[in-house]
């Protein structure tokens, strides 16, 4: 007997696949739903008994799922309750930024094994000094995931940049880099490392953990703005990401706002990213990306202690950032857009702003029902979100084999 999965053009399903799509499904249901039953397994799934009984045995065989006792607060006989294991996997996120590296563990739940952020001068460094100094920090995380006895699941790195769906670097304006294989160089300096290496741009992927492990984990319709050098878009809609036809969706950080406005990285006049980037709120100064933060920092200070000047310009910015997640609200409607980076510590003078134009600018009442609210997951948002793109691939069914 044979699988068919398509009334058009038939084709016979492989079983091993099907198997492991079933798989995916349970794991997934037992991520949501923990602690769960077998029963409350195949009542929510549609699988038979017989089926969830064997596919839970799989999981526990590989370690994903474990039994965690009885529960007698229920109608019938007391059922053994499942809850996620996966204490024998890591997933590794990296993030790429024009002043930091940061690395970031995840078990299977999400919870933080580890995370470390480096000084990185991205601005004048090379792609192979890149790749160098990324394949040194993701060596220590697999050797203390190693000594953890800790299985390594995938690394996904995130490039403030456009990243093509075959994971090349295209162009990333604020690094200076063209054309760059990211992926097949990180997996040479690491040696064939036994795991996925994946790329994807910076912002897709802090929206991919806000929409896993933030605050707003589980809205369906999402924007992340990265708040870096660089202003980009990481979009959810539909509890899916958007990366557009070649991977070069959300690059809202070049709208033009003003024509006649300051020079932006990529040559242009007036974009969203020079206006209402960070280095608009630096004010263009020349500063070495170690001396972002501090000057962040001091912004912060003379803004709290009622400094007219720091505080017409942040509200300048603010302004400015609202022209932009106007447009954003106005063509995609998400629930709410988010703002990360250096943006957080800026929030409480930023946001005013941004809600005044937005009343102003968007056509829906109230925006649509469009809320901005500053990040809660750190600098490290990117990085996160790239061990969640790796726990996706688990949850798609790339299981890891029994041991």
């Amino acid at each position: 007997m044979t699988l068919i999965t398509s009334t058009t053009n038939p084709q016979p399903a492989d079983f091993a696949d099907v198997r492991a799509t079933n798989l995916a499904v349970v794991l997934r249901f037992v991520r949501e739903h923990a602690p769960c039953s077998r029963a409350d397994i195949a009542a929510s799934t549609g699988l038979n008994k017989a089926t969830v009984s064997s596919l839970v045995a799989d999981l526990i065989d590989r370690r994903l799922v474990r039994e965690t006792g009885l529960t007698e607060n229920r109608v019938g006989r007391p059922a053994t309750m499942l809850v996620l294991d996966g204490s024998p996997y890591a997933a590794i996120g990296v993030e790429i930024n024009v002043d930091y590296v940061t690395a970031v563990a995840v078990d299977l739940s999400g919870e933080r094994l580890l995370s470390w952020r480096r000084s990185f001068s991205g601005a004048t460094s090379s792609v192979s000094q890149a790749v160098v100094a990324v394949a040194g920090l993701v060596r220590r995380v697999t050797n203390r995931m190693a000594k953890e006895e800790r299985q390594v699941l995938g690394v996904t790195v995130g490039v403030p940049g456009l990243v093509g769906t075959d994971g090349t670097v295209l162009i990333a304006p604020n690094l200076g880099w063209r054309d760059a294989d990211l992926a097949g160089d990180l997996t040479k300096a690491l040696r064939d490392p036994g795991f996925g290496v994946q790329i994807d741009n910076d912002a897709n992927l802090a929206a991919l953990a806000e929409h896993r492990f933030g605050p707003q984990a589980g809205a369906a319709n999402l924007v992340y703005l990265t708040g870096e050098i660089g202003v980009g878009a990481g979009i959810i809609l539909d509890g899916r990401l958007r990366r557009g036809a070649r991977g070069y969706g959300g690059e809202i950080g070049h709208i033009q706002l003003d024509p006649l406005g300051a020079e932006c990285r990529c040559g242009r006049l007036g974009c969203l990213e020079a206006v209402a980037g960070i280095g608009a709120v630096l004010q263009h100064a020349a500063l070495s990306p170690a001396e972002v933060e501090i000057e962040i920092e001091e912004v912060v200070r003379l803004a709290r202690s009622g400094e007219r000047r720091t505080l017409d310009l942040l509200a300048a910015v603010g302004h400015n950032l609202g022209k932009g997640v106007s447009v954003i609200a106005n063509l995609l409607n998400p629930e709410v857009v988010i703002l990360g980076g250096y943006y957080v510590p800026l929030a409480p003078w930023l946001l005013p702003a941004v809600g005044e134009e937005m009343r102003g600018r968007t056509i829906a009442p109230d925006g649509g029902g469009c809320r901005v609210v500053a990040s809660t997951l750190g600098y490290g948002a990117a990085a996160l979100g790239g061990a969640a793109r790796v726990l996706d691939t688990v949850d798609s069914g790339r299981l890891p084999r029994p041991s």
